[in-house]
């Protein structure tokens, strides 16, 4: 039923200036005024990866939920995981209004939104409060720069120290578009200095009778081919958990609306789908298979999400795919990755990673 009341409402918010109507949805669901999702997940989508245990491969990017406002209403909408953040170790108000740009046409969005979050504090709080009332599933943390920053590898560092006790996971985010010179930090000398400070400090977590948390790294669908093998080598030296492959694009080939592709910031939505589908099958192919792989852009149904794990993921995030298709979308896709797995005779999704990895790495960019 709140499914087909999303479903008439969606006209509505599409209606609203859509950062408002950002906000009205995550009130919306701090209030438990959203589906869920009662019935348990097909064992056949359970995997265990980097330690943890993922009922389902389904989880919401980073930047729906940036101050950890909503996880568990993430978690009982249906999702295997849910990731908080960008967050950054001050409040930041992010780049001018307006800043947030709906291709209704192309199914997408543009944002030059800026990591703008209420810091460290805000979030902490929230994910120590959950903690405290003993709620489960898996909630990671996606960790950022403060824009005007003097030490941004020292910024992911507090993220990683600040919030070790109450994470599941850490998403180190060098990909975004919107803060200058972020993307920066793939060129391999300076992610060798980034991940050799996170690696460190969690090392430093861990003799000191931590959990091990594991670490990924997002990297953006812009990166250039040739720099794929150097980055992917330099992942894999550092021994990442996992790698979420990707972020925005600043390209905006192929464009329905073009006056609105005019916008800056970066592009989401079905636009993105195979260019970051395409890097993800590099990725998969580079690492050899080696190290989990998360795969993000252009999930709005169930065959968009199985073709990434058929490129090569593990595991699959969405976020501006549920705009436009609704909360509805979350159990949609399982059933359809369910019913993959049970008309092909498999026992697992996990059997489909990369199958297809070779054909989408050919695909160009």
């Amino acid at each position: 039923m709140l499914n087909q009341l999303f479903d008439l409402a969606r006209p509505a918010l599409l209606a609203f200036d859509p950062e408002r109507a950002h906000t009205m949805s995550i009130e919306a669901l701090e209030r438990g005024l959203h589906p869920r999702d009662t019935s348990p997940d097909e064992p056949s989508l359970a995997q265990t990866i980097a330690g943890l245990a993922f009922p389902n491969p389904i989880g919401i990017a980073a930047g729906f939920d940036k101050d950890a406002r909503v996880p568990d209403a993430v978690l009982g909408m249906g999702c295997g995981f849910a990731e908080i953040g960008t967050v950054t170790p001050l409040a930041q108000e992010g780049n001018a209004k307006p800043r947030v740009f709906r291709l209704i046409r192309d199914r997408a969005v543009i944002n030059r939104l800026g990591f703008n979050n209420q810091g460290h504090a805000a979030a902490l709080g929230r994910l120590k409060a959950r903690k405290a009332a003993g709620r489960v599933g898996i909630v990671g943390v996606n960790i950022g720069a403060n824009k005007d920053t003097a030490d941004r590898t020292g910024d992911y560092v507090a993220g990683l120290e600040t919030f070790y006790d109450v994470a599941d996971y850490f998403t180190v985010n060098i990909s975004s578009p919107n803060t200058p010179g972020l993307r920066d930090l793939q060129a391999p000398a300076a992610l060798d200095e980034l991940l050799a400070r996170v690696m460190a400090a969690r090392a430093a977590r861990v003799q000191a009778g931590a959990r091990m948390r594991p670490i990924v790294v997002k990297i953006a669908p812009d990166v250039a081919e040739a720099d794929v093998p150097a980055i992917a080598e330099r992942l894999l030296a550092h021994e990442v958990d996992l790698i979420a492959v990707s972020n925005t694009t600043l390209a905006r080939d192929g464009l329905n609306d073009v006056a609105g592709g005019k916008e800056a910031g970066g592009l989401s939505g079905r636009p993105l789908f195979h260019r970051s589908t395409a890097m993800l099958a590099r990725v998969y192919q580079a690492t050899g298979g080696k190290v989990p792989l998360i795969g993000i852009g252009g999930v709005d149904s169930g065959a968009t999400a199985l073709a990434k794990i058929e490129a090569g993921a593990s595991l699959v995030q969405l976020y501006t795919g549920l705009i436009y298709e609704g909360p509805g979308l979350i159990p949609r896709i399982k059933r359809h990755l369910a019913d993959h797995v049970r008309v092909n005779g498999l026992k697992s999704i996990s059997e489909v990673t990369g199958l297809r990895a070779q054909e989408w790495a050919q695909r160009p960019l």
